[in-house]
Parts: structure tokens; sequence; C-alpha cells
């Protein structure tokens, strides 16, 4: 019996192929599986009250003002303006309660 680099290639095509088909169809049905479970758990669950329902709110850290006050001297002589490092300087984070989805 003898076997052609022809054959090979197309066994191993085969193969490639049929792998690639399965993993496409699990992630797609894990994905239509989670989106159904989210949704179903959403209409039955509470706002969160952290948030009061929308998932973020204004920076505890920096107070929605983007900038901190920060020295490294533990007695410092001049403070510098530096981004908040909890919101990035964008002014909100996401809620801690429901990791930003607004219920529980």
């Amino acid at each position: 019996m003898e076997v052609t680099v022809g054959t090979l290639i197309k066994v191993g095509a085969t193969v490639a192929g049929g792998m690639l088909a399965l993993s496409l169809a699990t992630s797609t049905t894990i994905k239509v599986i989670h989106f159904a479970t989210e949704a179903k758990r959403k209409s039955e669950a509470k706002p969160c009250l952290g948030c009061k329902g929308k998932g973020f709110y204004i920076c505890k850290l920096c107070k929605g003002n983007a900038t901190i006050q920060w020295s490294p001297l533990y007695d410092p002589i001049h403070i510098n303006p530096c981004q908040c490092p909890t919101c990035d300087g964008h002014c909100i984070q996401r809620c801690l309660n429901c990791i930003g989805k607004g219920y529980y």
C-alpha cells in the first residue's frame, strides 16, 4: 500500500476542516445559550441598588473630576494633578456590586 503526498494533503485538509467546523458550531452554540440565560436572568433579576440599575456611577476616588492630587513625597512641597487610576479619566467607574450589568 503506497501513500502519496496528495492523499496526505487531502486527509489533512479534511481533518482540519472538520475541526474548524466543530469549533465554529460549538462556539456559536455556547454564545446562543449564554445570550438566552442572560436574557432570562435580566428579566427576573432585581436592579442593583449601588448604581440604581445603570451599571456605572461617578468615580469615588476623583469624584468625577478625572484627576487626583498626588505627590511621591510624604510631606509634599509640590502636588501634581494626575489622571485618576480608578476611572482612567472617564469620571465614571463600573459598579462593583453588579459588575456593570445593572442587576443582581
